[in-house]
This record gives structure tokens, sequence and C-alpha cells, in this order.
């Protein structure tokens, strides 16, 4: 079974410090040890890109672009890419459509549209509630706490 992986996750397992990087880390062997396919999109690596290299200051982990970088390919080479897809856009823009998403929530919208269109099951985030209003628009698609898995 398929599941994607949330930046939120990343960000956890990209800082030791995190309080909850060790929950991260043990959500992604369990699900591993249960034969789960952890996937990740550009999209995710793009968003991972933005809070790495944002200051500490500003909600980010501070890191350098190198280390960022290089954390980046850790995740290409852990985690498979999912394609961007001209179906994407209209199963977010029905997702939307239907939801009324508006302001952030759109990003995340656009990450729950990726699941139906490549057959991913589940969706692993620390943003419980960002995400489980819309994974109910696809019957199927379970939202999961790293905390709960």
């Amino acid at each position: 079974m398929a599941c994607l992986v949330d930046t939120t996750l990343l960000a956890r397992l990209a800082n030791a410090t995190d309080a909850q990087h060790v929950i991260a880390a043990q959500a992604v062997l369990e699900l591993h040890r249960r034969g789960e396919v952890l996937h990740i999109t550009p999209q995710v690596l793009i968003e991972f890109r933005n809070v790495a290299t944002r200051p500490v200051a500003a909600n980010g982990l501070g890191l350098s672009i190198v280390d960022t970088e290089a954390q980046a390919m850790t995740f290409e080479a852990r985690f498979p890419l999912l394609a961007d897809t001209p179906d994407v856009y209209p199963a977010w823009k029905a997702l939307v459509g239907a939801l009324g998403v508006i302001g952030k929530q759109v990003h995340d919208a656009r990450l729950v549209a990726i699941c139906p269109v490549h057959r991913v099951a589940s969706l692993l985030t620390f943003n419980i509630a960002h995400f489980s209003r819309m994974a109910g628009y696809w019957p199927g698609i379970m939202v999961l706490d790293p905390a709960n898995v």
C-alpha cells in the first residue's frame, strides 16, 4: 500500500532536536515494517526547502543551502517521488471547489488530490486537522498521525 509523506514529517526527520523527531522516525520505520511504500512529491520537497532554509526565529530549521540540499537528496533516495501529472490539477480543482478550500490550505489540498491520482491510500502528517476534511472527499484516503502509527 502507498502512503504520501507530508512536509511536516520531513521537517521533523531533518531536525534531530525536534520534540517529535523520534515519533516521525518511528512512524516511518513502522510503516516500512508493515510493507507500506512511503512517497514524496515535488511539492513536498519544495515546501521542505522553504522550512529548512527559513531562520529558526521564523519557525524554520535554519539550515544552510548545502545542508538542505543534502537532506533533500537523502529524502529523495529514501522515499520514491510521485510525479506531477496533468491529472493532479483537475482533481485539485474539484476538491477545492467542492469543499470551498481557501488560503494556505490550497497547498494541502494539492497533496490530498495527488492521492487518488496515484492510488495512494494514506497521507502521513502532523497536521491532521489540515488534511482530514479534504481527505474525506475521496472515500478510502486516510490521514495518519505519526504518533498513532
